[in-house]
């Protein structure tokens, strides 16, 4: 049980990352392969960006919204 609990919680937490990220939600596509397209990507972009964010020690948001901060300046 504890186990399905973990699976779970991991299963909800890229969900939730995946959409608050990567913006997956915003795509206006129509055709399906379109669709497929973006949702691909945008999981290659996940995964990119926590694989990033483990290397540099950082949670995934601090390291997303940090991209620019030298840019800004």
């Amino acid at each position: 049980m504890r186990q399905t609990l973990v699976v779970r919680w991991a299963a909800l937490v890229f969900h939730r990352e995946l959409k608050q990220i990567t913006g997956i939600e915003g795509c206006q596509c129509r055709l399906g392969r379109s669709q497929r397209n973006h949702v691909g990507i945008a999981m290659l972009v996940w995964i990119r960006l926590a694989q990033a964010a483990r290397e540099a020690k950082k949670t995934i948001y601090a390291l997303k919204f940090g991209l620019l901060d030298e840019y800004m300046r």
